[in-house]
């Protein structure tokens, strides 16, 4: 190692507890996921033993409740144990993100029963959790969705086939958006489905360039029998609860991208101290000096974006155009600082015995998932425009 390795991200954190929970996790990060991360993406290995450990050790319920064995952290806290994660291994912070967006429908939008009957094994049981909107017809135009759920006695019948789905086939719950009503996303209702409901399958996992360990599949909803007290909101309320989500998703999706950038950058500065040419290391070269220089630079000014971002969530003020700018601006970022850390080392950057390629392969997925960055440009815009074809003048 050089003696000039990466130092731990300086973080400004709110209390003490923050800062000690911020410890333990950059402690399970380097002793229990980072060592692994390598070897089992490459085999396709979902680490699922690491999520228990994280719902033991309280991990997975930190924005919410304690009243149902949440931590109750603010935004600005969890997404900074999110970029540490993700820092270690993208598939267990992603996963984290995700299954806190699957988790988002019933704490803020259940009954108290609902609460008190699920959160807890969701939030601290071990359990893990999908979201599912997307389908195989209709990605970034979600509202027009086709899975449909249909009244029967007490309960729905939901049939169809969700698409992109993160822990499709292996999660214990599915947030699933279905159809109860007229087209559009007023007929659209949000529904809590076991992951071992009778008519739940999942698809054999999706053969992706990245993220390999994370299985992406199809789930398919083949007369599945719920009864109405897992449906969560008001029928027609589905699109909106889904939209609200994806605003705190997109989040998590950006404190992800800068954790992955920062692991690109450290390794990055780690190769050029280390590696001589002309006799001497190449971080002594000019060209490189810039590179690192701007990859550190769009790192920090992602991280603070993301954090503007949560601190109005935490605020109870309106932040979907900031995560849509966060999750934008952060995601192209990652992709990069993955590119130009690849340059740095040259052909060992272009092989396995490097992680810098599989950072830039995982890179890519972020700037889709969850809407594509064109798609955040369009919220942007809207905010700042107004709605597309919105007639002006006389």
């Amino acid at each position: 190692m050089s003696d000039r390795d990466p130092q731990p991200v300086e973080r400004q954190l709110p209390t003490e507890e923050a800062r000690d929970l911020l410890a333990l996790v950059r402690d399970i990060a380097q002793r229990e996921i980072a060592p692994k991360a390598a070897e089992e993406e490459d085999a396709g290995r979902f680490p699922r033993e690491i999520f228990t450990l994280l719902s033991e050790s309280g991990l997975l319920g930190l924005p919410y409740s304690v009243d149902y064995g949440g931590g109750e952290q603010p935004y600005e806290v969890y997404l900074q144990v999110l970029e540490e994660l993700a820092t270690a291994r993208l598939t267990v912070g992603l996963g984290v993100s995700v299954h806190t967006l699957a988790t988002y429908a019933l704490a803020s939008h259940g009954t108290k029963q609902q609460k008190v009957e699920h959160l807890p094994a969701m939030l601290g049981g071990g359990l893990l959790g999908a979201y599912c909107l997307s389908e195989p017809s209709s990605g970034s135009d979600a509202a027009s969705l086709r899975t449909k759920a249909v009244r029967d006695g007490d309960g729905w019948v939901i049939d169809g086939t969700k698409a992109w789905i993160t822990h499709g086939g292996i999660a214990d719950f599915y947030t699933v958006m279905a159809r109860t009503g007229e087209d559009g996303p007023r007929g659209i209702t949000a529904f809590l489905v076991p992951g071992d409901a009778p008519g739940v399958s999942g698809a054999a996992p999706e053969k992706k360039m990245g993220m390999k360990g994370s299985p992406t599949a199809q789930v398919h909803f083949d007369g599945v029998r719920v009864p109405d007290d897992r449906r969560i909101g008001e029928e027609g309320q589905g699109f909106s609860i889904a939209l609200s989500a994806l605003d705190s998703g997109r989040l998590g999706i950006a404190a992800c991208a800068v954790g992955l950038a920062q692991a690109a950058l450290d390794e990055a500065v780690r190769y050029a101290t280390q590696r001589r040419q002309f006799g001497r290391p190449i971080a002594d070269f000019q060209g490189l000096r810039f590179m690192l220089a701007d990859m550190a630079t769009q790192i920090e000014a992602g991280r603070a974006l993301y954090l503007a971002a949560a601190r109005l969530r935490d605020a109870g003020r309106p932040f979907a155009k900031q995560a849509a700018m966060a999750k934008l601006h952060c995601t192209d970022t990652a992709m990069k600082v993955t590119t130009d850390a690849v340059q740095i080392l040259g052909g060992y950057g272009y092989t396995a015995d490097f992680p810098v390629e599989r950072y830039m392969r995982e890179a890519k997925v972020l700037q889709i998932v969850e809407g594509t960055n064109q798609i955040q440009r369009m919220v942007i815009a809207r905010h700042l425009a107004g709605p597309e074809g919105r007639r002006t003048g006389p």
